[in-house]
């Protein structure tokens, strides 16, 4: 250092643009303490000074609290480790906000009550072992007492894992399916789907295909062509389609058989369920979930057009 070249605090507010009130305030604190005193009694300051302050102006509008600057710059804790500590509270901090844009934006979109939003806001802030209890929650009351070998890939299937790291969408996702999965009526659904997935099965070895994906398989062509459900054009379709139902089931392709295909397709067209999927595919960052609403309206209302009259 120079020890002829001093600067009065208004030198030093010009050489480095904080205000001589700030830099009054800071060098009473012990921040940016005076070098000495002049001949009419002011603080002056040595070079040093210019160089603490543009430090402590950073710290400052980084957030860092006075104490901790004073910290740092009387080298009793390192600036490293100042970051390390502020990195993490500032990534806790944008991980709440997301959240809570997360919660106002589904509220903005859906609408909702006072109730309604203080679930969701709890919902978004939920740890990982809360979100995972919730859906397993979900899934248990779905399959938990059904024995059938296909339903432990079903499940794993059906469980968000929302990331560490997640982005907007993401979680404004996970808190549209949080509510979903907390629905009593779609619970019973999902319930309902999998008790006939397991009647379906009863008795088969190995693991089947469901009604739902036998019916895409066949119904998915004749949709893409226009084929009219009710239409003539449409019966080899559905026939072709209800005599795999039926040997999926091991029954006889008749009146009762159609009539139990439609009762599932039904349970299945459910718009929640495919919500459900919608909002899954998002959280766990997989390719869009394909639509099969066309596929199970079109066998729905072929299936229909051809029951016996009562």
């Amino acid at each position: 250092m120079d020890d002829g070249e001093r600067y009065s605090i208004g030198d030093l507010a010009r050489r480095t643009g904080v205000p001589v009130k700030t830099i009054r305030f800071w060098s009473d604190r012990g921040v940016v303490p005076p070098t000495d005193r002049g001949p009419t009694g002011h603080h002056r300051y040595g070079p040093e000074a210019v160089t603490r302050l543009d430090l402590v102006r950073t710290l400052r509008e980084l957030g860092v609290d006075l104490p901790t600057v004073r910290r740092v710059v009387a080298r009793e804790i390192t600036l490293p480790e100042v970051a390390s500590a502020h990195a993490d509270a500032l990534t806790a901090q944008i991980r709440l906000l997301r959240s809570r844009r997360a919660v106002w934006t589904v509220i903005a979109r859906r609408g909702a009550t006072p109730d309604r939003a203080d679930l969701l806001h709890r919902l978004a802030g939920l740890a990982a072992r809360e979100r995972r209890r919730l859906v397993d929650d979900l899934l248990d009351a779905t399959f938990g007492d059904l024995t059938d070998p296909g339903f432990a890939g079903i499940r794993r299937s059906l469980t968000p894992e929302l990331p560490d790291d997640p982005d907007d969408g993401q979680i404004e996702a996970w808190v549209e399916l949080a509510e979903l999965t907390l629905t009593s009526s779609f619970r019973a659904g999902l319930r309902r789907l999998a008790e006939q997935h397991a009647a379906d099965r009863a008795g088969a070895e190995g693991v089947r295909r469901d009604v739902v994906a036998v019916v895409r398989e066949e119904v998915a062509p004749a949709l893409a062509a226009g084929v009219d459900p009710a239409s003539p054009d449409a019966d080899p379709v559905l026939s072709r389609a209800t005599a795999r139902y039926a040997r999926l089931c091991g029954r006889p392709d008749d009146p009762d058989l159609r009539r139990r295909m439609l009762t599932r397709l039904e349970t299945a067209h459910d718009p929640r369920r495919e919500r459900y999927l919608e909002l899954l595919s998002v959280v766990n960052g997989w390719p869009p979930a394909e639509s099969l609403a066309p596929v199970l309206d079109w066998s729905i209302r072929a299936l229909r057009a051809r029951q016996p009259l009562p």
